[in-house]
């Protein structure tokens, strides 16, 4: 049976947030243990340089999405776990794509229209802090999951135009050089987005996230702040709408999802609801934060564990730029006699 190769990436722009570990981590984790799976697991730091211009950010976020990882149970040795900018042939390749990339196609990229709109709607330029690399973000993540052939890059209903976007690139690439870069399929799961405090999708963006490993008094007072309506106990409520079981929803087993719905038509007090929702979520988490903490206090661990699988990875990579660079003409001239060469050159300058 051939192996299916799937890739995924965390960019490392903040700490590790419940909608992280619901959304993705937890869903990997287990995919990672499945039979006919060759799994490609990432901390994608050049993509996190695009928002994050702090050198000690970026370093620390790094190492807490690692430890993170590493402490929900993701095995090392089951998958391909690594940094993107210790694989050098990633940013190599972008170059590459990005050479083939209509400038049209990335026009149309979530990201970069939502801010040009944002700055249209408040009277400034449209490319008012639009960098080239927020622009040439999508072509970054398609030499991602190109250059290991994805068949499947598991991700959010907002990033499946990411996966869309890479097939076209790998289109545009195959035409011309002939290369047979695998069309990868964007692979939506069933893992609901988690709601933040304010109710909106749980995201570093919206500053609304709760730390997958907060102590457990924080997690009680972040859950205490989340509004609620002013319905009574005793008074029947809609589960439907309610960010507490939304969240609860993401760390329930089955049955007590079911038997929840049945406590919110019959009244369940919001006090009690926010009581056992902490419950809950400690039941899972209060094992790995201990675990997270080892780790972050030996880094040097969390370092062995990426050399470790960056070491492999490089492997692949390097063997697989090699038919891309001959494909493209970057290839060292075999026939070329030195004077011809010489010759060939006077008078030009050369490329850094």
């Amino acid at each position: 049976m051939e192996l299916k190769t799937v890739l995924t990436g965390i960019t490392p722009s903040g700490t590790p947030h419940l909608g992280n570990y619901i959304g993705m981590i937890k869903p990997a984790v287990a995919m990672s243990a499945e039979d006919g799976r060759n799994c490609y697991y990432f901390i994608s730091d050049l993509h996190a340089l695009v928002k994050c211009h702090d050198a000690e950010h970026v370093q620390r976020f790094t190492l807490e999405i690692a430890a993170a990882w590493l402490a929900l149970g993701l095995d090392p040795q089951q998958v391909l776990f690594y940094r993107q900018s210790r694989v050098p042939e990633i940013a190599e390749l972008h170059w590459m794509l990005s050479c083939v990339t209509p400038k049209g196609l990335l026009n149309r990229a979530h990201a970069y229209k939502a801010l040009r709109e944002r700055n249209t709607t408040g009277g400034a330029d449209p490319d008012t802090d639009v960098s080239l690399g927020l622009f040439s973000y999508p072509a970054l993540m398609a030499a991602d999951i190109l250059l290991f052939d994805a068949d499947f890059v598991p991700v959010g209903k907002d990033q499946v135009q990411h996966v869309e976007i890479t097939r076209d690139i790998a289109g545009s690439f195959n035409a011309r050089y002939g290369v047979r870069f695998r069309l990868p399929r964007a692979m939506v799961g069933d893992a609901q987005s988690l709601p933040g405090l304010d109710g909106r999708k749980m995201s570093k963006s919206y500053g609304n996230t709760i730390p997958i490993f907060c102590p457990v008094d924080e997690l009680r007072r972040s859950i205490r702040k989340i509004k609620t309506s002013s319905l009574a106990p005793g008074e029947p409520k809609d589960w439907r709408s309610c960010t507490l079981f939304e969240l609860y929803r993401g760390f329930a087993e089955a049955d007590e999802i079911a038997s929840m719905m049945r406590r919110y038509e019959a009244g369940i007090g919001w006090g009690e609801m926010k009581d056992i929702l902490v419950g809950t979520i400690e039941r899972h988490l209060a094992g790995p934060r201990s675990l997270y903490r080892d780790y972050l206090e030996h880094p040097q661990r969390i370092e062995a564990v990426l050399e470790q699988g960056e070491e492999r990875v490089r492997r692949i990579a390097q063997a697989r730029m090699q038919g891309i660079r001959r494909a493209v003409g970057l290839r060292r001239p075999v026939c070329a006699a030195p004077a011809a060469i010489d010759s060939a050159s006077a008078g030009h300058g050369s490329v850094a």
